[in-house]
């Protein structure tokens, strides 16, 4: 069987030269990758994908061909479209007609379609619902996050582009023409309604996420039919408590030097609590820090970890972050301030899949715990890279981390809004060794158990089987946006009536 994944926005290529460089290229290509390499390991075929770029900037994405070394089965494939040079994923839709059928010209010469399309994120979604039209091969959709939940927090009052001052009047426009928030849910919409299954990474999100008002008449959240469940995986060659980075020594040697900026010297034998996620409002990183000011005892045990990929010395250096990492950091800045934890906290800069791996398995030596605050969690991939490490967890209690962690069993979960809580469950695992221990045992286990890339594959090749049966459908009649049919002059949908009608500050999914 061959399924073909695609994904217009993407680095694909041998060595993930720039993967988690830019925000287009972080997780939704580690299990477009890993899921594909998978399903070759099983004696299926795969084909990702892709745009071919021409750009000083990104030369590893310029041939029309590529492979991985290790797996020939896997063929990397990038077909052009618009101008030769990069272009951010909110860019991509004009052109998305034009990849469609350069992709589709690409098939018919060499003889034959893929059993499989699966559309991965809203434009992979849209594309392989033409593709579809095309060869009468059917699709799975993969959203990864949808526009309509995004654009609910960013009208949350804590959202950065709230928080600039931004009039209702002006901030949905602001929103739309950066993010194309119009086309996006339109495309959602119609990848939702016409894939013969929609793919979901855990129970919470179909039933939240596809509830969502914008996506009413397109798709049921309760038809069970139209979906499949299949969480994603973690590598357990770079995350096993057991594997070793070719770079461990020298990493552990950056989280010392750290350390030693950062924390006094009388503490630095302590175990440490870590955050690893963006600086964005959403993440709660404010909640950490109010848990370590309001609670002397958690201060008295532990140390707090925040990773700030791209900024080494965040909290000294608020003007060298984005708006939106500033945005975060002043209010964590004055907190600090404020309760006197200078000496307690650091910040720092670690980047890749192999660090994340190397202090996940530094906090575990030291008896630290990983910890996921976030206001919502769709998922929660970091906390199963933790466990895999042997580092126990507390997660927020809202979205998927309670599908991880089976309601607590395999990790502790916290309220996000209630910083006392937070306290209490680290403190729980902090000071009960024999109880952090067997969170460091049973999380591995859990993880080996259900949240291996195999797993994913197996999720996709059986849910190909029913589709190619005949057993799930989507519906060919729903109308796909004017604009993917690139023709004429291409007008992008604006938000509508329809899509902000339930639209209800404080009330979102993802």
């Amino acid at each position: 069987m061959r399924i073909a994944f695609v994904n217009p926005q993407g680095n694909f290529d041998p060595t993930d030269s720039h993967l988690a460089a830019h925000p287009d290229f972080g997780g939704q290509l580690v299990y477009v990758r890993e899921t594909a390499l998978a399903l070759a390991a099983m004696g299926h075929e795969a084909d990702i994908l892709t745009r071919r770029m021409v750009d000083p900037a990104w030369p590893e994405f310029s041939e029309s061909r590529d492979a991985y070394p290790d797996q020939p089965a896997v063929r990397i494939l990038r077909f052009p479209c618009g101008p030769d040079r990069f272009l951010p994923k909110e860019e991509l839709w004009p052109y998305l007609a034009e990849w469609v059928e350069n992709i589709a010209r690409w098939y018919q010469a060499e003889g034959g379609w893929p059993d499989l399309w699966t559309g991965h994120y809203a434009d992979g979604g849209l594309a392989a619902a033409l593709l579809e039209e095309h060869s009468g091969v059917p699709f799975t959709f993969t959203a990864h996050s949808l526009g309509a939940c995004k654009l609910d927090r960013l009208l949350q009052p804590d959202s950065s582009l709230v928080a600039a001052e931004l009039t209702p009047g002006e901030l949905l426009p602001a929103l739309d023409s950066h993010y194309h928030f119009g086309a996006r849910i339109a495309a959602e919409r119609a990848a939702s309604a016409r894939a013969a299954v929609i793919i979901a990474s855990s129970v919470r999100e179909q039933s939240c996420s596809y509830s969502h008002s914008a996506y009413l008449g397109a798709v049921d959240a309760r038809d069970h039919r139209r979906f499949a469940v299949i969480p994603p995986g973690v590598d357990l060659a770079i995350f096993d408590a057991d594997s070793r980075s070719p770079r461990e020594a020298e990493l552990r040697e950056t989280i010392s030097a750290a350390l030693d900026r950062d924390i006094t010297p009388d503490r630095r034998h302590l175990p440490a609590v870590i955050a690893w996620s963006r600086l964005e409002p959403k993440k709660n990183h404010m909640a950490l820090v109010l848990a370590f000011a309001h609670r002397p005892e958690l201060r008295e045990h532990a140390n707090l970890i925040m990773i700030t990929r791209g900024l080494d010395d965040p909290l000294r250096s608020l003007q060298t972050g984005s708006n939106i990492e500033q945005a975060v950091l002043r209010p964590l800045v004055a907190e600090i301030e404020r309760a006197k934890l200078w000496g307690v906290v650091s910040a720092f800069s670690l980047a890749g899949q192999d660090a994340a791996a190397a202090l996940y398995r530094w906090g575990a030596s030291s008896g630290g715990v990983f910890c996921l605050p976030a206001k919502y969690e769709p998922f929660g991939l970091s906390l199963i890279e933790a466990m895999a490490a042997g580092l126990p967890v507390v997660a927020t209690s809202s979205g998927g981390p309670p599908e991880i962690t089976d309601g607590g069993r395999f990790g502790y979960l916290a309220d996000p809004d209630d910083p006392g809580d937070l306290a209490t469950q680290l403190l729980r695992l902090i000071l009960d060794r024999e109880e952090w221990q067997r969170l460091a045992v049973t999380g591995r286990e859990r993880v080996l158990q259900c949240y291996s890339w195999q797993r994913t594959a197996e999720g996709y090749a059986g849910l190909a089987e029913e589709i190619l049966r005949g057993e799930r459908k989507g519906d060919p009649t729903f109308p796909l946006p004017d604009f993917s049919r690139g023709t004429g002059s291409i007008q992008l949908p604006q938000l509508t009536d329809w899509v902000m009608a339930d639209l209800a500050p404080g009330e979102y999914c993802s």
